[in-house]
């Protein structure tokens, strides 16, 4: 397969990391024309652009985009702008780098998306693949662009997929993929309806040899029904079973792994391994590699990590939740481990999310939560004597740990994006750490 770009005027909206790369794999092209975009007047990895590529800054021309055969697009683009839009119904091809990464690829993929937890079975799939001797490379939404990972010495990619991604892609074959789960997030980008942002989610399924469906939530299966295998809760194809002696995770009623031995927490982790394992079998990785890693495989940062233990408080840098449903999870993973409460520091752009879930953890699990940020009205609304508005995220630490008891835990699992007023989440995360890191001892 080739992506046809020899002799074709191209365009790449946005110079966002994924596209400093898409560049590059551009201008080894025979292009008719190659021409940048970005609507901000200073974006970032401007300084990384080749000398004399044609660079245009600031509000789209919807004309100047008419002459262009393809738009190579952003994932952080709406490709529901009207310049976009104006574009397509005009015959201009619009794409990303995840649909040119498909015509260029050789060896077999494993695609991840879902609205929480895709980022720790992207790396636990990866793990599972590196025990078995497989080189394998990582990257998409995980961080890495697709063409800083494109190599004939690997054996396996493992692409964690985004929604913005999936609108983009059309011709992206996986030998296996999964949807972990759907709740609500990026509603801003979906006009409030999570059956749109559920439909861009199942576009990972187009070509999808072997499709591993979350059997808990509907809006993972495809619109045909048809599935490889399955997981959940209960001791169906993959799945959990409950015993005295514990959890244990299963195959077809086959107990394979105890859920003691997991280095990660929780019933979404559990479920996390679940997903992970699924697919690793659709990618014929041996189970014993498969074992192996969910005994040593330590999560993520900004996952659920657990920061530091002081007066015997725990502090757990979440900052990766950005919707609430992944907020619950973290609070359901970590409820059992602190039932004295967890005290919870919340806040910033809530994505048009009904933050209405996280009422019934208020007062029970959550005897305190702290709101931080541009939508911490809404996260107040929920319960006056169980939330407190601070101006930040150092106040809300402070605050909380002067309360804190010993057995509690401190999690910061935000339930919001971060860029109000942090970069990303992962800033966020490493201030968090910071400032954990600095705190004095009550005892001393």
């Amino acid at each position: 397969m080739n992506a046809n770009l020899n002799g074709k005027k191209v365009a790449v909206i946005g110079l966002g990391i994924s596209n400093i790369a898409v560049i590059g794999y551009l201008l080894k092209h025979d292009l008719k024309q190659l021409s940048v975009f970005d609507t901000r007047i200073n974006p970032p990895y401007v300084d990384e652009l080749p000398g004399g590529i044609d660079l245009n800054l600031g509000p789209l021309d919807a004309a100047a985009l008419l002459q262009y055969d393809i738009l190579v697009v952003s994932p952080g683009i709406s490709i529901n702008r009207p310049e976009l839009q104006a574009a397509a119904k005009a015959g201009v091809r619009i794409i990303g780098d995840i649909e040119l990464f498909a015509f260029e690829v050789n060896a077999p993929i494993v695609g991840i998306t879902g609205s929480n937890g895709k980022s720790t079975v992207t790396a636990l799939v990866a793990t599972m693949a590196e025990h078995a001797g497989l080189k394998t490379a990582v990257g998409a939404n995980f961080g890495v662009a697709v063409f800083d990972i494109l190599s004939p010495k690997v054996d396996l990619y493992v692409l964690e997929l985004s929604s913005f991604e999936l609108e983009t892609t059309y011709s992206l074959q996986l030998q296996a993929g999964t949807i972990l789960n759907v709740s609500e997030d990026h509603l801003d980008r979906y006009d409030g309806d999570i059956e749109k942002y559920a439909a861009a989610k199942r576009r990972i399924f187009r070509h999808c040899r072997r499709i591993i469906v979350n059997r808990e939530d509907r809006r993972t299966i495809p619109d045909d029904g048809q599935y490889w295998a399955s997981f959940g809760m209960n001791s169906v194809d993959y799945g959990r079973e409950e015993t005295a002696q514990g959890v244990f995770l299963t195959k077809k009623g086959r107990r394979v792994f105890n859920c003691r031995e997991l280095v990660i927490c929780g019933t979404h982790n559990e479920l996390n391994a679940l997903a992970a394992m699924a697919l690793a079998d659709a990618a014929g990785i041996p189970e014993e590699a498969q074992l192996e890693a969910l005994r040593t495989f330590p999560g993520l940062e900004h996952r659920c990590q657990l920061v530091r233990v002081l007066d015997g408080v725990s502090f757990y840098n979440d900052s990766k939740a950005t919707n609430v449903a992944s907020a619950i999870a973290a609070i359901d993973g970590l409820s059992a481990r602190h039932p004295n409460g967890i005290i919870l520091l919340a806040g910033g752009l809530g994505k048009g999310q009904d933050f209405s879930p996280l009422k019934e953890y208020l007062g029970a699990e959550v005897p305190m939560m702290f709101c931080f940020g541009r939508d911490a009205d809404k996260l107040l609304a929920l319960s006056p004597d169980c939330t407190k508005g601070v101006l930040n995220l150092r106040q809300a630490l402070n605050e909380a740990f002067e309360m804190a008891k010993p057995g509690q835990a401190i999690l910061l699992s935000p339930a919001c994006a971060s860029f109000d007023q942090f970069k990303g989440f992962e800033e966020r995360g490493r201030i968090f750490v910071n400032l954990v890191t600095h705190l004095e001892s009550r005892e001393d």
